[in-house]
């Protein structure tokens, strides 16, 4: 939990601000997209001006969260609302290789950075960091920074704590659902947050596009390691087949995960700039963010990703033994 004169140190830093700009990691998901929507229109409410601005393409199923198109980084672009800014609140991430050419003008600029963040990963990027590694999620940060600043979630900022938190614990299944997730949840919900409508948004919205390409994925599934590890990959001419762009892989890993057995699975998804990015998951036993931080990735025990270098069977081999190396540990080489 974090202590109230964190809390209020931020509080005091967004006050002493009058033109603030919200952003968060690439490849943005639901407690990214939630958290910022959120923390924006909050500060918004207080007559502040507040901007939103991503690093990558936002996918469309969080579209509904934005009263406004975001604007978009753009490294050799001068974007007004950037250098206007005199706060930077980065939400759900902490770290500078998720922040790919933005990093280096973080790094250049002098102003005044705020970081709300769950993740154990931590480049020590703001001026004042209000991290709490025991959430779930950053929603629940944000619901009780609003909470404790006496701000009102109104509908559409209840709605976007909401994404942000049952999209994190994969509607309230994954490992790091906990009692402080459902009371939260529940709070929204009683003032007037209806899930039924979010769920279909989220999980019932899939394009053709997205759909076929899911269809590949799983044609590709490869289970190794006694049945207990899946990988599955993506090749750019996936992706051109079937007119899909990388922002629609998102949660397509979890498909797997169904089956019975499985410790973890990858999802090797091969990049233009001739790399593999690579997303990872653990049922318990497998701490996939040691892996991930051989290659400068991050994020939790049970999710996290980074970049490989390609091509796409190199990546694959090199997983492969890195995960070995896992089973070793906590299976004994089985």
């Amino acid at each position: 939990m974090i202590q109230p004169d964190i809390f209020k140190n931020a509080l005091d830093l967004i006050n002493s601000s009058s033109k603030i700009l919200v952003t968060t990691h690439t490849r943005p998901d639901g407690d990214a997209c939630g958290s910022a929507a959120a923390i924006a229109q909050a500060i918004k409410a207080q007559g502040k001006k507040a901007a939103i601005m991503l690093l990558s393409e936002l996918p469309e199923w969080y579209e509904f969260l934005f009263d406004e198109n975001p604007i978009f980084f753009e490294p050799d672009k001068n974007l007004k609302p950037l250098d206007e800014a005199d706060l930077i609140i980065l939400v759900d991430v902490n770290s500078d290789n998720q922040l790919a050419k933005f990093a280096d003008w973080l790094k250049s600029s002098k102003k005044k950075v705020l970081v709300f963040d769950h993740h154990v990963t931590n480049d020590g990027l703001g001026d004042l960091e209000v991290i709490d590694t025991t959430a779930s999620a950053t929603g629940v940060i944000i619901f009780d920074f609003l909470k404790f600043a006496g701000w009102e979630a109104a509908e559409k900022i209840a709605a976007s704590i909401f994404v942000a938190i049952s999209s994190d614990t994969g509607w309230f299944r994954f490992s790091n659902t906990d009692a402080r997730s459902f009371t939260v949840a529940a709070q929204l919900i009683g003032s007037g947050v209806k899930p039924n409508e979010i769920y279909r948004r989220l999980y019932e919205n899939y394009s053709p596009q997205r759909f076929k390409l899911m269809t590949r994925m799983l044609s590709s599934l490869e289970l190794h390691f006694d049945n207990r590890f899946a990988i599955q990959q993506l090749r750019l001419c996936d992706f051109e087949q079937n007119g899909a762009s990388n922002k629609e892989t998102e949660n397509l890993i979890d498909e797997c995960r169904k089956i019975s057995g499985l410790e973890g699975a990858a999802l090797l998804v091969e990049l233009k700039d001739g790399r593999v990015r690579c997303s990872l998951r653990s049922s318990g036993k497998i701490d996939v963010r040691n892996i991930a931080k051989e290659f400068g990735g991050g994020g939790h025990v049970f999710a996290a990703g980074a970049y490989l270098p390609g091509p796409l069977e190199n990546a694959r081999q090199i997983l492969l033994e890195l995960l070995k190396k896992q089973f070793e540990i906590h299976f004994g080489g089985q």
